[in-house]
């Protein structure tokens, strides 16, 4: 999954990391979420392993890491079981966090507040807001 490029150096956005058991479904879900937030939002999909199959690769999210590093942080959402594990192992505090989310609302918050160029803390709450989401 590609990313749309925002900012620029060190004082760049927040990005964001979706991290599933499915590369089609963080693909997806990353695309759904640049859509909605449009240019200046870095999103990348770190889902499957390396072969293509069902799972979660340290390396894939490493890489999605640093494909949408900035400087100003990331947030790292998973959608479950070993993808909390893994992104757990790759929490590097004020820097890179854990949002324990809704894979989609909160991608959708994470990328929309983040392309404003809020700071990580305010990213990663507009994510949390998003549990509360009501549909009726």
């Amino acid at each position: 999954m590609t990313t749309t490029p925002g900012g620029a150096g060190g004082s760049g956005v927040v990005g964001v990391v979706l991290v599933s058991h499915s590369a089609a479904l963080a693909g997806e879900a990353a695309r759904l979420a640049l859509e909605i937030a449009g240019v200046g939002a870095r999103v990348a999909a770190a889902g499957g392993t390396e072969d293509g199959a069902l799972g979660t690769s340290v390396d894939l999210v490493e890489r999605a890491i640093a494909e949408v590093d900035q400087g100003a942080g990331v947030i790292l959402i998973p959608d479950l079981g070993s993808s909390v594990l893994t992104a757990r192992l790759l929490e590097e505090p004020g820097q890179v966090v854990l949002a324990d989310v809704p894979f989609v609302e909160g991608a959708v918050a994470a990328a929309v507040t983040a392309a404003t160029g809020a700071p990580l803390e305010r990213v990663l709450a507009s994510a949390e807001e998003a549990r509360g989401y009501r549909k009726v």
